[in-house]
């Protein structure tokens, strides 16, 4: 009689690496195509005003994030069905492949209206694969963890979206540093599209044979139907959008919108944008060991009121003046900012059961990034548009603050629930 082979325990870092590497990949896409939005804005629609362009290519930006809600279905799908490894590895290849493909995408003046459809179509597979990679990689991290360290292993799927944007920043930054405007418009844009097949390479190495979490075996047991499961987890996932829009819609407008509204001015806000997301990187660990410690809930709304309290002056000193004022902005709404994001993963994880844990908790993230994070960018160019009021996405933001305290209010800690229920 032959004893069954004993599976060996993966290490917390292993673990952490394998949440994150995918992150990486996805956001340094999203990354470099929100500090590009002008660009190939210019290169991708016909010829009209330079602010047409713009909201069409912010506009391409969201719909990568309206197709999350499908992605969530089909790839949380096979996350609860198949396997937490499964869907890591099937969402890194996909957004592998279609960011390379965008490489390599011809321009409007070379193929005229195919050039937006098929940057259309990357996008939406994009968007698909982010729709279980996030999430999924918040799962996985979240349940390998042992219940002290929770919020601090998960930390690292933020962490990881956080080294995507330093990328993509560090990344424009060289190409507008030593590139003219011609040459970037020739082909600079394509480098760093082209390059993020070696993230995609690195992921598949760091999470090929990775440990399968015990509560994937439970989901598979159960094989609850993903829509009836949706109905009945009508209240996680209302908690969940309270938890996250503010903080979705403040990272977008922070880090995307502002940014690209200011790197034509000097070339400089983009390197400053680069160190403050170095500051953002160590401070959602941080995050995610407080709430550790301290509750999830109490720290979060802590966070938020203290976001509500920086967003007008953050983005004043911003949208105005030096590099110097830009970065003070930065690090006044970014700081808090990225300790909520640090601790979320597990809060969320926490609030879900296990039965269909990765679709219901996907689709509820997907929707509420479209909602909130994806449009933020186009919505805060058309709120400056209809009221000529620079500041006027502030108050935007403040909506979903007011709405995430309301949330959070009357919610119990979520640091003891069990992850097997």
């Amino acid at each position: 009689m032959t004893t069954p082979p004993q599976v060996t325990a993966q290490s917390p870092v292993r673990t952490a690496f394998a949440g994150l590497i995918g992150n990486v990949l996805e956001w340094f896409d999203f990354a470099v195509y929100g500090y590009l939005a002008s660009d190939i804005g210019e290169l991708f629609f016909p010829k009209s005003s330079a602010q047409t362009q713009k909201i069409l290519s912010f506009a391409v930006f969201a719909i990568g994030f309206i197709a999350r809600p499908v992605g969530s279905v089909v790839l949380g799908h096979v996350g609860d069905r198949i396997g937490r490894r499964a869907l890591l590895t099937l969402s890194i290849a996909l957004m592998g492949g279609s960011t390379l493909v965008i490489g390599f995408l011809p321009t409007y003046a070379q193929a005229g209206v195919i050039a937006p459809i098929l940057l259309v179509l990357m996008r939406l597979i994009q968007g698909f694969s982010l729709g279980g990679e996030f999430t999924g990689s918040m799962v996985y991290t979240t349940e390998l963890a042992s219940q002290k360290h929770r919020g601090l292993v998960s930390s690292s799927t933020a962490a990881g979206t956080t080294l995507g944007f330093i990328l993509g920043s560090g990344t424009v930054y060289l190409l507008t540093h030593v590139l003219s405007k011609p040459q970037l418009l020739s082909y600079g844009w394509r480098i760093p599209f082209i390059a993020s097949i070696t993230l995609c390479i690195i992921g598949y190495f760091l999470r090929h044979g990775i440990v399968e979490p015990d509560e994937s075996s439970k989901a598979k047991q159960e094989r609850v139907h993903w829509f009836s499961s949706l109905v009945r987890d009508w209240k996680p996932i209302v908690q969940l959008f309270g938890i996250v829009s503010m903080t979705n819609a403040a990272y977008y407008l922070t880090f995307t919108f502002v940014v690209d509204a200011r790197k034509g001015e000097n070339e400089h806000f983009i390197l400053v944008n680069t160190l403050v997301l170095v500051v953002v990187l160590f401070s959602k660990p941080l995050g995610g060991w407080l709430s550790d410690h301290m509750g999830r809930r109490k720290l979060m709304m802590i966070l938020i009121v203290a976001m509500l309290a920086a967003v007008y002056f953050a983005l004043d000193l911003m949208t105005t003046g030096s590099p110097a004022r830009f970065a003070v902005g930065q690090l006044l709404l970014g700081i808090p900012l990225g300790m909520a994001l640090g601790l979320q993963g597990a809060m969320v994880t926490e609030i879900f059961p296990v039965r269909s844990r990765v679709t219901s908790m996907s689709i509820a993230y997907s929707i509420t990034l479209a909602l909130a994070g994806g449009i933020a960018p186009l919505v805060s160019t058309a709120l400056i548009d209809a009221t000529g009021y620079a500041l006027s996405p502030a108050f935007y933001l403040m909506i979903y603050g007011v709405i995430g305290l309301a949330t959070l209010w009357p919610m119990r800690e979520t640091n003891t629930n069990s992850l097997s229920d």
